[in-house]
């Protein structure tokens, strides 16, 4: 199997400018007068590339939806935030792959006649800071940003700005109030960025590893993206591994691989070949699945089938004897940790679920505190201004259902 971005688990190194035009970089915008945002926007919906941030919401319909709001100026915001425990797709993409991200961030621009791009990258990551300064100076030289692009008449600004390395400011409304000069706290939504977003005007954010799949599509065209994946979830996907692996890292693999094949052939099953209790196939939000879940297939639509999400492509798997209670209070204290505190509900949420936990841990768990936590996390379903309050629910809510032993007193 073939990915599309950068072979399985191999970085070469920084790829630099000349490198990227040897394989067909920049091509699209070198001829941006060609096409119009329409003609780019109608190439990336038809390849049916889904946000790889976690939602997984059409791409394409997305740019659409920008660029028909009739408000101007428009903004492009590339969401490098990656907080997200255990990912590292996005940090390896910018390190290595700045120029890709490039190419992608300008067509995305043009396609929602954005005048100014910013990218937002974790202030912890230096290397990758680096590599996209870098990137930046030599397509600004060679004319691929700037005033009138390659003659289109199109004219783009691109401004780095360094994310705090808190969690939440990796929210994309976050995001914008960062870049705004204010807190990183999320914002109620609606309305949302595509209407109101970036100083109040329409705004296109995506993560990055979604941004890095534009340009390839609109060089190569809808079917051959098409020809990765499986139909609900064409094209490939990048997935991080951790150190219980024998071989962590990051691996692209098309959408609808086995997750046994990402586990086994990719990562070399896990360390002194120990057996898997447990798998969180898309993150601490996402579900637990048991070992006879490993042949399926990484996609939105069959993860979220058996009770999991797909998330942003982070895999942690737990060992026989390893407890998935300690496991759950990791991801809960987490999010307590993490929540930013402006929404009462998520406050109460992820400390209670944190008290709960720690009641159970310590011997106190019967039937009636084990539906607390059912309780607790209906109560608050939905309640606040982002998606954190409902991220320790799957973990927790699976677990109940699948290890129910584990939360039983002494």
């Amino acid at each position: 199997m073939e990915g599309i971005l950068f072979p399985r688990g191999v970085v070469e190194g920084l790829e630099g400018l000349d490198a990227y035009r040897s394989r067909g970089g920049y091509d699209a915008v070198s001829r941006l007068g060609e096409f119009s945002p329409q003609d780019i926007i109608a190439t990336v919906e038809a390849s049916g590339l889904r946000g790889r941030g976690g939602a997984g919401f059409p791409t394409g319909r997305k740019l659409a939806l920008t660029l028909e709001c009739p408000e101007t100026p428009h903004y492009v915001v590339m969401n490098g935030g990656e907080d997200e425990p255990g990912s590292h797709k996005d940090r390896v993409l910018m390190e290595n792959l700045p120029h890709l991200l490039l190419d992608g961030i300008i067509l995305a621009a043009y396609a929602v006649q954005a005048e100014k791009a910013y990218l937002y990258i974790n202030h912890n990551y230096e290397a990758a800071t680096g590599a996209v300064e870098t990137a930046l100076r030599e397509a600004r030289e060679a004319g691929y940003w700037g005033e009138d692009i390659a003659g289109s008449g199109f004219s783009l600004e691109l401004v780095m700005v360094a994310a705090p390395s808190n969690y939440v400011a990796g929210e994309d409304t976050a995001a914008l109030e960062v870049i705004e000069g204010k807190e990183p706290l999320p914002r109620q939504k609606p309305p949302f960025p595509v209407t109101e977003g970036l100083f109040g005007k329409p705004s296109l954010v995506n993560n990055v590893e979604t941004l890095a799949n534009i340009a390839p599509i609109v060089a190569r065209g809808a079917e051959w993206f098409r020809s990765f994946g499986t139909a609900e979830s064409p094209g490939t996907m990048i997935f991080s591994l951790g150190d219980e692996m024998e071989r962590p890292g990051v691996y692209e693999l098309p959408l609808g691989t086995p997750l046994r094949h990402l586990l086994e052939e990719c990562g070399g099953g896990l360390k002194g070949g120990k057996p898997i209790k447990a798998i969180l196939p898309g993150g601490p939000s996402s579900g637990f699945l048991l070992p006879d879940n490993l042949d399926l297939p990484l996609d939105h639509d069959a993860l979220r089938e058996a009770g999991s999400s797909i998330g942003c492509g982070v895999v942690k798997v737990l060992t026989e004897g390893d407890s998935v209670l300690d496991e759950l209070m990791r991801i809960a204290d987490f999010f307590a940790k993490e929540s930013c505190g402006q929404c009462p509900a998520c406050r109460m949420e992820t400390n209670m679920l944190v008290a709960l936990l720690k009641k159970v841990q310590q011997g106190e768990g019967n039937d009636a505190l084990t539906e607390q936590f059912g309780k607790v996390i209906a109560f608050n379903k939905g309640k606040g201004f982002c998606s954190l309050i409902n991220m320790p629910g799957p973990p927790i809510e699976s677990a109940v259902r699948l290890f129910p032993e584990e939360f039983r007193g002494a």
